[in-house]
């Protein structure tokens, strides 16, 4: 398969992964902070997604990222070596349109992921404030797919900083995609920045 290809498929999954109502063999509270993250984070989108619709869900969708997403760290990494390059009033416009461009393609997606189920598993403390969320996506027409959670606790409570499907990691497939925007275009993050706003108006 293209990695071009596989990268979009990740992607998509990535975004129904937190769409998704928890069926915990054991209770994700009983599992510590970074499982309990996990299950209401999935537990308030699929509220989410029952209730609301259109401009009220991507406001609520975009309120889950703030949340749950340690967004800042997510988006200093997926942004690489071009991180020292932007300016601060670069990198605060970047950080802005990035988590309204995934707030608003995760509102228009979450729809096809109705009636998907995710089983929390194991908790393994990494060290340095870092835990890995085992979990299944149990599909009802195809087999179950392997998801990881990393979440870290910098003092501001547990934040999910990367979500990795089948191993694959979302942080890194978004700094690929960006690393690639930004070399075929001119080799400045400046168009990077002025497309995630134009796509969180679509």
């Amino acid at each position: 398969m293209p990695s071009s290809v596989h990268r979009r498929i990740v992607l998509r999954l990535a975004a129904g992964a937190a769409v998704i109502a928890v069926a915990a063999g054991q209770a994700a509270a009983d599992q510590g902070p970074a499982a309990e993250l996990i299950q209401q984070t999935a537990s308030k989108v699929i509220e989410l997604i029952k209730t609301k619709t259109g401009e009220a869900r991507e406001a609520g969708i975009r309120q889950v990222l703030e949340t749950s997403f340690d967004l800042n760290y997510m988006g200093r990494s997926a942004l690489g070596v071009h991180w020292n390059q932007a300016t601060p009033e670069q990198r605060e416009r970047f950080l802005k349109a990035a988590a309204s461009a995934e707030a608003h393609a995760y509102a228009e997606r979450f729809g096809r992921y109705a009636g998907q189920t995710l089983t929390v598993g194991r908790v393994m403390n990494r060290g340095n404030g870092i835990s890995i969320v085992d979990s299944k996506l149990n599909q009802s027409d195809g087999e179950p797919i392997s998801i990881q959670w990393e979440v870290r606790n910098a003092g501001q409570g547990p934040r999910i900083v990367d979500v990795k499907i089948e191993g694959v990691s979302m942080v890194m497939t978004r700094r690929s995609d960006f690393n690639s925007y930004i070399q075929n275009h001119g080799g400045k993050v400046e168009s990077l920045i002025d497309e995630l706003e134009a796509r969180a108006k679509r």
